[in-house]
């Protein structure tokens, strides 16, 4: 894989091509290889949506390229500001308030089990298109990375893609959040205090700790629509996680032991990685405010765990839920051992192995 979209004076024969593939054991291969190049489908789904320039993949943008997937068999609901201002979403649409580009969620619903009622597995994605930090402003290095701050939605909805690919027999809803967090004369400011749409406020104190007022509507808005049992998010969240666990592993919370084993075990099968991060009273007391329910970021320590504690705060009584932080993961200045240096489609693999492993009639 090699994102070359862009690069309009490379001949032909100079980019990578596949000449031969040769198979042993060729009983059983064309059912498996059905299979593989379902999954791989959504890992170039993912990585193509991760090497977009903002410019090209915004809220809308992004919205108009998963419209195909209805093609096979995904049902898509897609709402928009007037809809998510009625239901009550000013996290979400506080960060999105400064850019010119409309927010928009999206869902993505797979049912493979023949039963309408099967209660789904719903993942959630981060979908910030692009991350300037709003009025709490990024330096300017290294920003245009912030392209890749969609990553946790690019990875839900090539899991999307994966899955009904190859036909699996699960009920999954893939659910992301797009915003562009832009500083524009209508951007929030820190200090400013917003109501999520489960009626809990939020003092903002930095705008870039976006991703958690993102998430929080997306997932009480799934758990509403969906009554779900189990919510598994992901996000390209803190930097604090670099910190912690380098370019190795994503970071895992999870509000459940059984859950999180199975999300470890699906992380060794496909080589995409987690590790079990700690929740705990004291880290939530940190994000307690003075004037709201809560602010958006605690101190300097932990801020990879207070913002996992941040979500927790809008998972319902009796869900089990997991956060994975991927923003180590997403896009790699090396290659890797199943990808080059770039988008590396990171989450796509680590789901539809989860959903196979424990969720498959």
């Amino acid at each position: 894989y090699r994102f070359d979209k862009y690069r309009t004076t490379m001949k032909a024969k100079a980019k990578p091509t596949l000449d031969q593939l040769d198979i042993t054991g060729v009983v059983g291969a064309s059912a498996h290889h059905a299979e593989l190049t379902a999954i791989a489908a959504g890992v170039k789904r993912t990585r193509d949506l991760v090497s977009e320039p903002a410019n090209i993949l915004y809220p809308e943008s992004f919205v108009a390229s998963a419209m195909d997937l209805a093609g096979l068999g995904i049902e898509i609901t897609v709402l928009g500001e007037p809809e998510m201002q009625a239901l009550g979403m000013g996290a979400l649409l506080g960060v999105s308030q400064g850019s010119a580009r409309p927010a928009r969620l999206m869902a993505m619903r797979w049912n493979g089990t023949g039963n309408p009622d099967a209660k789904p597995v719903v993942l959630v994605g981060k979908g910030v298109t692009f991350d300037t930090g709003g009025i709490s402003l990024k330096p300017p290095p290294g920003m245009e990375d912030m392209k890749w701050d969609m990553g946790g939605a690019g990875a839900v909805t090539g899991a999307m893609h994966a899955l009904a690919a190859r036909k699996s027999k699960s009920h999954v809803i893939g659910v992301v959040g797009l915003v562009e967090n832009m500083p524009d004369g209508n951007a929030q400011r820190p200090g400013d205090v917003v109501t999520s749409m489960n009626g809990q406020t939020i003092e903002v104190i930095n705008t870039d700790a976006e991703g958690r007022l993102v998430l929080c509507d997306a997932i009480w808005w799934a758990q509403q629509q969906y009554d779900p049992e189990i919510v598994v998010d992901l996000a390209t969240l803190t930097g604090a996680i670099i910190v912690s666990l380098g370019h190795e592993y994503g970071g895992l919370f999870a509000n459940d032991d059984g859950l999180a084993k199975q999300l470890l075990a699906a992380g060794e099968t496909s080589g995409e990685k987690l590790w079990r991060m700690p929740l705990n009273e004291t880290f939530d007391g940190l994000i307690n405010s003075d004037i709201a329910d809560m602010k958006n970021v605690g101190p300097r320590e932990g801020g990879s765990i207070t913002a996992a504690q941040f979500i927790k705060r809008f998972v319902k009584p009796g869900v089990k839920w997991a956060h994975l932080d991927i923003a180590g993961m997403v896009w790699a200045a090396k290659a890797g051992v199943v990808y080059d240096k770039g988008a590396t489609g990171y989450g796509v693999r680590l789901l539809d192995r989860f959903i196979a492993e424990n969720y498959e009639a």
